[in-house]
């Protein structure tokens, strides 16, 4: 059996439109785009917007009310300069800043933004974790 992975992030979205806008603003190139769902290539995975309703049915749960915020998706950059730069470049899109990046108590550098869903970014540089030349971290370097 395999370990742990993830090959796709799914985001719920209020309007699909209006993400994709935001996701392109903040520099991200779309794979593949239909009038239900949006894909981008991250490195390694498959970054999906898809309409609330729409994942709700897809989920077996037609009447579920999905909610936001409770989970982090997380950025790591080998810099604060990069870190202070992506989380520019998302507020400039449209994103909602939630804590400006700064120092951390566990050595590292990070700030939080919400995209126009209210999904949650995190921003960080992380010394013990250094993210490869592709983006991809693994735990203690």
């Amino acid at each position: 059996m395999p370990g742990p992975r993830v090959s796709f992030v799914t985001l719920g979205v209020a309007d699909l439109v209006r993400s994709r806008e935001f996701y392109v603003a903040w520099g991200w190139t779309p794979a593949q785009v239909s009038e239900e769902i949006v894909f981008f290539q991250a490195n390694g995975l498959v970054i999906g917007l898809f309409g609330l309703a729409d994942l709700a049915v897809d989920q077996g749960r037609p009447d579920a009310v999905l909610g936001m915020g409770a989970m982090t998706l997380a950025q790591n950059y080998p810099t604060e300069a990069e870190v202070d730069a992506v989380f520019e470049a998302a507020l400039t899109a449209g994103a909602s800043e939630l804590k400006r990046p700064e120092p951390t108590d566990w050595g590292g550098y990070s700030g939080y933004v919400a995209d126009p869903d209210g999904h949650v970014w995190e921003l960080a540089m992380n010394p013990f974790s250094p993210p490869g030349p592709d983006g991809s971290v693994v735990l203690g370097g």
